[in-house]
């Protein structure tokens, strides 16, 4: 399996959809700071989003914009419309009270988030920018979005058998061509999605991440991937934001905390799956990384 695919499996990538929602003008969301990455995808009308880095950013119908971080936004027909907080307008939505019908030009949305399991959160996901614009359609990739994006608008105009698993499986592939698209548009020169373009960085997460259980040092993988000990480090810090130890130990983490919540091995046993040949050793890198010790990381998980 590749690095990405790995890493998105390991965060717990789940989506949800809310719905494809009309608003006449004049309409505005002040959407709150929330833990889940958000999208927009505008199907028609006009609107404008205010960017959580502060700049406007003017939507063509048919354009995405992600939010990868669940950072404060507003959204809006025009910059000067006054604008609903957003848990007010999920409430009345739910109560059945018509918001924004006033009669004006009518725009077209869908809206969804992304969720991902344990913290803290991965590389990946912490070096996406503040903001992700996808406004062209002629790269391969970005055909491919708008053709998911366009079945997400199928499924929601005509609800069938099966709709909402087809909605969420479509809105996880919709993920992966966002940062696809993301790549071919604007393509980062360092961070976690520019070290998955270096062939031998890029080699040794797949290493890390396929075999957290071996005996790694900087040494083992600089080998591994035939770079000298020093330019590896070096490399590997630039492109990924941490050392290469660094890295392997919180994605044990990460796997150990899978593990806890889906594997009935006592916790000595998990502890070698990820690498650590004492439990003590264990449980102090563990508790150093979330808090808790695994046995009450496991309690709290299972009692919810």
């Amino acid at each position: 399996m590749d690095a990405l695919s790995t890493v998105l499996e390991a965060t717990g990538l789940r989506s949800v959809i809310y719905s494809k929602f009309p608003l006449a003008a004049p309409w505005g969301l002040d959407i709150v700071k929330d833990e889940n990455s958000q999208f927009w995808r505008l199907v028609s009308g006009n609107c404008s989003i205010g960017s959580p880095d502060g700049r406007i950013i003017e939507m063509a119908p048919g354009d995405l914009v992600f939010v990868p971080h669940g950072s404060a936004h507003w959204i809006a027909d025009n910059t000067n419309s006054l604008r609903m907080p957003s848990p007010e307008f999920v409430k009345a939505r739910r109560s059945g009270i018509p918001v924004f019908n006033s009669g004006g030009e009518v725009t077209t949305l869908i809206a969804g988030h992304f969720e991902f399991d344990y913290q803290p959160l991965h590389p990946f996901l912490k070096d996406l920018p503040a903001i992700i614009h996808i406004k062209q359609y002629g790269t391969e990739n970005q055909l491919l979005l708008k053709q998911v994006t366009q079945l997400i608008l199928a499924e929601l105009n005509n609800e069938k058998p099966g709709s909402s698993v087809m909605l969420k499986n479509l809105s996880e592939i919709m993920f992966i061509n966002i940062i696809r698209a993301y790549l071919e548009q604007d393509a980062p020169d360092s961070g976690f999605l520019s070290a998955l373009n270096d062939p031998r960085i890029s080699k040794s997460l797949k290493l890390i991440q396929d075999s957290p259980q071996n005996d790694w040092t900087l040494e083992s993988l600089a080998s591994e991937i035939g770079m000298s000990r020093s330019v590896f480090f070096n490399r590997f810090k630039k492109l990924v934001h941490e050392t290469p130890l660094s890295y392997l130990t919180n994605w044990r983490i990460r796997q150990a905390q899978k593990l806890l919540m889906t594997d009935n091995g006592n916790i000595s046993e998990i502890a070698l799956k990820v690498g650590y040949q004492s439990e003590a050793a264990f449980n102090r890198a563990f508790k150093l990384k979330t808090g808790q010790t695994p046995a009450a990381y496991r309690r709290s998980k299972l009692l919810g």
